[in-house]
């Protein structure tokens, strides 16, 4: 039995091509509602449809302009609690500050927990995501949080790519923090894992330091949870035809957050080809031939559905 009497699918300005893809494969539409702002920069929410006893589900990546796109999906979860919604679900298929997720040094917030502490306080009764950083933010909440895997898609897609001519190719995980999802991805894959170890100096600055496997005439697979300013991963591809002798360099990553001179440097960088999820738009004032994107919103769409229906969504992360 359905939690609520219907479905409700509200949007607000981080991703409203994603929304609209995850109604249209629903075959919903999103409801009418205005999210905007006033003359002084303050959010604006107005719900023109009713929402009482419904199934509400709001989707909001928290991609840049990051705090404007927190604060317009908390102000919405507050107008539907008000509006005496049955449940809101806050689909998020880019989770914010999830980098932020334990104290490095003295005195650092861990501003992942304040995030939670925040949709929780707004009135959410559960999370929807895709690849969190770390799987223990989900801890963070005392609501349920569904994180959804990317993994499946960018199977698919390289199975379909490189057909059975595979014996050459080869999952990296760009640093040791990431070597359990590309253990995991390589696994799926039925290849070989190598590891990038580096030594961060500073904030989005990186040092490659050795190639923990061969690499040597292999087509590689570089597999992540996000690529921001691209720095890492750019060098990572650079170690691994200089150092290593790989022969073709391929990239993937749930979130392509590309910030800074991301596009530049993955469009000058040895990389062949990225690969990113629609989970946040492209920002590129110029298109870049490497980047591409696959469609997580039939995903999400499939999620949303057997939620509203309470049956499990286990399946989907296979």
């Amino acid at each position: 039995m359905a939690h609520g009497r219907d479905i409700k699918i509200i949007s607000g300005n981080s991703n409203i091509p994603f929304a609209d893809s995850v109604c249209h494969n629903i075959g919903l539409r999103l409801s009418d509602a205005d999210v905007s702002t006033f003359s002084d920069g303050e959010i604006s929410v107005s719900l023109y449809e009713t929402v009482r006893g419904s199934d509400v589900f709001i989707i909001q990546s928290t991609c840049a302009p990051v705090n404007d796109n927190l604060v317009e999906m908390l102000i919405i979860v507050d107008a539907c609690k008000r509006a005496s919604a049955s449940r809101i679900t806050c689909v998020m298929p880019y989770f914010g500050y999830a980098r932020q997720d334990r104290k490095t040094k003295s005195r650092d917030p861990i501003s992942a927990k304040l995030v939670a502490n925040l949709i929780e306080s707004a009135g959410a009764d559960r999370v929807l995501t895709m690849d969190l950083h770390t799987s223990q933010i989900q801890g963070f909440f005392d609501i349920p949080v569904d994180n959804l895997l990317g993994m499946p898609l960018f199977a698919d897609y390289y199975l379909r790519k490189f057909g059975s001519d595979m014996e050459d190719v080869m999952v990296v995980s760009p640093d040791i923090g990431s070597v359990t999802r590309a253990r995991a991805f390589a696994l799926k894959m039925g290849m070989n894992l190598a590891i990038i170890d580096k030594r961060r100096e500073q904030a989005n600055h990186s040092e490659v330091m050795n190639i923990i496997g061969s690499v040597e005439g292999k087509r590689v697979v570089m597999f992540d949870d996000l690529v921001d300013t691209a720095g890492s991963l750019c060098e990572a591809a650079k170690a691994l035809v200089e150092k290593g002798g790989a022969k073709d360099i391929f990239a993937c990553s749930s979130h392509g957050v590309l910030s800074g001179k991301a596009i530049e440097r993955i469009d000058k960088s040895y990389i062949s080809e990225v690969i990113f999820t629609d989970t946040i738009p492209y920002r590129g004032d110029v298109p870049c031939d490497k980047i591409k994107y696959l469609a997580a919103a039939p995903l999400f769409a499939e999620a949303i559905r057997r939620i509203f229906e309470e049956v499990s969504i286990a399946t989907l992360f296979r």
